[in-house]
């Protein structure tokens, strides 16, 4: 994010200022070829002789990036209006993490967050191939788990937590990240 700052002057009216040279005044915003400039004095100015106020433009702060988990946290601290509650206690409520995190976390509650997406797998079974030789990976159905060449519409992308729960076996094998190009 800059550190400069913009600023444009305004009136009334809800008519912008033109900084440009060769037409000085207030406009729509629409019609404006200058709105803006970096020179706060210049504005004030401005703004002080010609019965305007100064608006300073400023740079939206950039979203934090949460897990689920962390996501729950701080989206029921905002339904539940206990924004300066999870400020001044916000160490008792991370207990156990990082300076950093509790840092992160005081920002997506200021500043807003967005949630991470959780990694997925692709478990392929090595040596097994169908009939016409397309190689097998890992799916499951109804809740049962089996080989299946890689197909659309069948669950073969896994998070930690999904693979956790497929056969001892199945869980010693080699996965694979997939990314959103694969999807």
């Amino acid at each position: 994010m800059s550190e400069e700052k913009l600023y444009a002057v305004k009136n009334d009216k809800g008519k912008y200022w033109d900084f440009s040279v060769e037409v000085n005044g207030f406009w729509s915003f629409s019609t404006v070829d200058e709105p803006v400039t970096i020179d706060k004095d210049l504005a004030s100015e401005v703004a002080r002789n010609s019965g305007g106020h100064v608006v300073a433009l400023v740079e939206e702060p950039e979203k934090v990036v949460v897990s689920p988990e962390e996501a729950k946290l701080v989206k029921n601290c905002l339904w539940t209006n206990l924004q300066d509650a999870f400020l001044n206690n916000i160490n008792l409520l991370f207990r156990g993490r990082r300076p950093e995190d509790v840092t992160r976390l005081k920002s997506a509650l200021t500043n807003g967050y967005t949630v991470a997406k959780e990694k997925k797998y692709l478990v392929g079974l090595d040596g097994l191939v169908t009939t016409d030789g397309a190689k097998q990976y890992l799916t499951k159905k109804d809740g049962k788990w089996f080989a299946c060449r890689r197909m659309p519409g069948m669950h073969q992308d896994f998070t930690d937590d999904e693979l956790k729960t497929a056969p001892k076996w199945a869980q010693q094998l080699d996965r694979e990240e997939v990314t959103d190009d694969d999807d």
